[in-house]
């Protein structure tokens, strides 16, 4: 008897324990869905005032598969999926590493990759259809945020950005500053985002942020992928905590899909949803707190007090086999544990229910998502764009300002070691050598310096473009106007200070001619910049591939090898005549050779004089049948030309990414 009421007070007390602990986490919801009570109804009035007056939406796919190439094969990622996302609920997709949570994530988002092909119905509202801006929001797992700016000036440019203009700069903040409340980073409002060798955010406030972005206009549908990844359970818990309660908050009826590794039990039950993939299979899909009678219906029970997600991950990852005796109270293997759970589930009353709501969805709620949402003007884009780059330079020591300091350096050393170089016999070799090699400098050092903060820049513009606040031309054009004041700095300052020093031929006109010329020289590495980080995003491969443009136009520039020297296929034609540096050499030669009257040695002794433009003709090669002005406008052209062929890049690899992918993948 007494060892019997010893168990009953045992049992007894661990339901107290839980109750409590449940008491605890209904306690927490409330505290945090009161925590910005005055700001409810002001997010609420601000997004009726956004959106005006959206239906909910729904995301349903049936017998949904995706492949990828793998040589002459093509492998399953997904294999027959079939399930939906409904308003008011969130929607978890669960499984071990490489089981397609986030293939499924971009599949219902439309962010499949071109190498990807998928077949299958995925619909909105029962219809076939691409989610309009303002619709949806997508929270990637890489945190693509300006490293300088700080919280609320990242999001109110966001604002200004994704809103419309016909709301004031005042609305705008406001609604960014109730949307930073509603994700606790008000305290954080002035802390900078940091990155690398800089402090600031955390890495939970860093994810916050990212979500504040996506829901600042309040779309219907929000897609996460991996939302915890990299956080500890705590910062994981007030994440998804935050994300939970925005219906509550906005009193949207919001589809919120997530996909998450192994959340923890507090994080778990925020879930109304469960989709439990392993290497593309269901394994199970239904409500969350069904799962575990699902699994013990199989034999696999979930122990009292244990971590349910723990349990299922451990029993469906086949990455690490379990010994028979280990086992899962039946002493089977990992494989044969989900090849019971998968044909399990295909035949269970789950899977009928599942197939029967999508069937009833698809059949009730054929509407077309509203496309009503207007952001903000192109010209308001491009201005705003402007300003944020701006900042972001001025703040960002490592990237123009850095550049500026090792140019005066390079600066003062060329006119130390060319110092007034003169007219004398030796000094048409001088000069050339001082030009080329300050050309070569300034080219290959803009490219090292100034390729890393290109690529953060454009990460944030890939992310900010797939979902909709604005177009590739306008970041063109923000990108190109908030670097001209740096680039003018880079020339001027390290150029006049090369050109007093080593006495080129004085004027202002010239000396304007050659600051001009440094300018365009900057200007087109970073058009290269742009070209070469649209086709690769990595940073060594870009290295790679940059250096080696400009390697081989530097070699074909006319001054290693002189143009009438060179071979005549592929060097001279056509490389040659599209060689960049080549009309930078020949218009820095003309400005600097032309008017100046040189003394050279005779072969037989003694010394002559010669002109300037004999020396351009007939020691550089130089053609004399045109202007410098000609030179430095062909540059200029180039410079436009390649900033188009970024303009033309960027928008086929979004127009004709679905055309890529199935001639890739064409049998």
């Amino acid at each position: 008897m007494t060892s019997s009421s010893s168990v009953h007070c045992d049992l007894l007390v661990q339901e107290e324990d839980i109750l409590e602990e449940k008491n605890r986490k209904t306690t927490l919801h409330m505290l945090i869905a009161e925590e910005a009570e005055g700001d409810d109804t002001k997010a609420i009035e601000m997004s009726v005032r956004v959106e005006g007056a959206k239906e909910d939406i729904t995301v349903t796919w049936e017998n949904l598969w995706v492949t990828v190439s793998s040589g002459k094969k093509k492998k399953p990622i997904l294999q027959g999926l079939t399930g939906y996302a409904s308003p008011g609920r969130i929607l978890a997709i669960m499984g071990p590493s490489g089981c397609g949570k986030s293939t499924l994530l971009d599949g219902l988002a439309g962010r499949l990759s071109s190498q990807m092909k998928h077949t299958g119905k995925i619909l909105i509202n029962g219809q076939k259809q691409t989610l309009a801006y303002g619709t949806s929001g997508y929270v990637t797992q890489e945190d693509a945020m300006l490293s300088t700016l700080t919280a609320g000036e990242t999001l109110y440019y966001s604002a200004e950005l994704q809103f419309p203009d016909s709301m004031s700069t005042a609305e705008k903040k406001e609604q960014a500053d109730i949307t930073l409340r509603e994700m606790g980073l008000q305290g954080a409002i002035n802390t900078r985002v940091g990155g690398w060798g800089s402090k600031g955010l955390s890495g939970g406030q860093k994810r916050r942020l990212s979500i504040c972005i996506e829901i600042l206009t309040r779309p219907r549908l929000l897609f996460l992928d991996e939302p915890t990844s990299g956080l500890d359970s705590a910062a994981s818990y007030y994440v998804m905590s935050r994300i939970a309660t925005l219906n509550l908050r906005d009193g949207i009826r919001r589809t919120i899909v997530t996909s998450i590794h192994q959340p923890s039990s507090e994080v778990f039950e925020l879930f109304h949803d469960l989709c439990l993939l392993s290497s593309g299979e269901t394994v199970y899909f239904g409500p969350a707190s069904d799962a575990n009678q699902f699994f013990s219906s199989n034999g696999f029970p979930c122990p009292t007090l244990h971590n349910p997600s723990d349990h299922y991950l451990r029993i469906i990852n086949k990455d690490f086999e379990q010994d028979a005796e280990e086992g899962f109270g039946k002493g089977v293997s990992t494989e044969k544990a989900i090849d019971t759970l998968v044909k399990s589930y295909r035949l269970s009353q789950v899977r009928k229910q599942v197939k029967r709501e999508v069937k009833k969805i698809v059949e009730s709620d054929s509407c077309e998502a509203r496309k009503n949402r207007i952001h903000a003007a192109f010209p308001t884009q491009c201005l705003v764009l402007t300003r944020r780059s701006s900042l972001q330079f001025f703040r960002d020591i490592s990237n123009y300002w850095l550049r500026l300091i090792v140019f005066i350096v390079i600066a003062i050393s060329i006119g130390s070691i060319f110092y007034n170089i003169g007219t004398e016999n030796g000094s048409v070799q001088g000069r050339g050598s001082l030009l080329i090699f300050f050309v070569s400098v300034l080219t290959f050092m803009t490219l090292v310096g100034g390729f890393s903060p290109l690529l953060e820049e454009m990460k944030v513009f890939g992310r900010e473009r797939l979902n909709g606040h604005y177009g590739v031309t306008a970041f063109l054009i923000g990108h190109t106007f908030s670097a001209v004041p740096y680039m003018i700095l880079i020339s001027v300052i390290p150029g006049g200070i090369v050109y007093h020093l080593c006495g080129l031929h004085k004027g202002i006109d010239r000396f304007f001619y050659f600051t001009s010329l440094l300018f365009a020289i900057v200007m087109w590495v970073e058009s290269l910049m742009l070209v070469i980080g649209s086709i690769s995003p990595n940073y060594v491969i870009g290295m790679f591939l940059a250096g080696g443009v400009e390697g081989l136009m530097i070699v074909t520039g006319g001054f290693y090898r002189l143009p009438n020297d060179l071979p005549k296929p592929l060097w001279k034609y056509p490389f040659y005549y599209v060689s960049f540096l080549k009309y930078a050499l020949q218009g820095s030669f003309k400005n600097d050779f032309d008017g100046l009257t040189f003394s050279v040695n005779l072969e037989g002794g003694g010394s002559a004089s010669m002109s300037g433009r004999e020396v351009l003709a007939e020691t550089w090669h130089v053609e004399m049948g045109h202007s410098k002005w000609v030179d430095l406008a062909i540059m200029f052209a180039m410079i436009l030309l390649y900033r188009v062929l970024f303009l033309v890049i960027t928008k086929f690899k979004e127009k004709f990414k679905p055309f890529l992918a199935s001639i890739s993948l064409r049998p």
